[in-house]
């Protein structure tokens, strides 16, 4: 009996010591828009990674990245439709529980919600849930994961894949390439 209330109160303690990484609950339709500033279909131009930190947690590699997204409708904000807007996000460790880095894909056409990036140019996404449903699916998951490294979306007909090393990315007819500046170092962040 005594065996028992000592192996239930040492999964107790274990249960309350363990730090939990819950997923916070997604916010409504309502927050999204209020909290954003800018809503919008945009389509994925191209991905560059930035650079690659360890975590101070994990210790894991994880790539930053830099997406260039064309904004296709806009819903909310000052932008309009043609214009390109830069979004940020970090990769987060594989054993973390939920979706809480928002990946953008290029060639993929999506409702997003975005808010600025204090004093700079670019953008996050609002919250873990602000990107919807595809309403054109990426032909490929696959992001780059070298700092410099960059994925346009593909050609008709081409898989999209990184470069291989020392090869340039292409970028879509009509988008700006992305290269990173030759003074950053590896592993340090671009400034934006």
């Amino acid at each position: 009996m005594f065996r028992k209330f000592k192996l239930l109160g040492f999964l107790l303690v274990l249960a309350v010591a363990s730090p939990a990484h819950a997923l916070p609950a997604p916010m409504s339709d309502q927050e999204l828009l209020d909290k954003s500033d800018l809503v919008a279909v945009v389509r994925v131009l191209s991905v560059i990674c930035t650079t690659v930190s360890k975590d101070a947690a994990t210790g894991e590699d994880l790539p930053s990245y830099l997406a260039q997204l064309q904004l296709v409708e806009v819903k909310k904000g000052d932008a309009k439709p043609g214009d390109v807007v830069l979004v940020t996000w970090r990769a987060v460790p594989t054993k973390i529980v939920g979706p809480w880095a928002v990946d953008y894909y290029p060639g993929e056409e999506v409702l997003t919600h975005l808010a600025k990036r204090s004093g700079g140019v670019a953008y996050a996404s609002t919250w873990w849930n602000a990107k919807g449903e595809d309403l054109k699916k990426p032909e490929s998951t696959q992001l780059p994961t070298k700092p410099g490294e960059s994925v346009p979306p593909p050609k008709v007909g081409e898989p999209a894949t990184p470069p291989k090393d020392g090869e340039p990315a292409t970028p879509p007819d009509g988008a700006e390439p992305v290269t990173p500046p030759k003074h950053s170092e590896p592993g340090q962040p671009i400034p934006l």
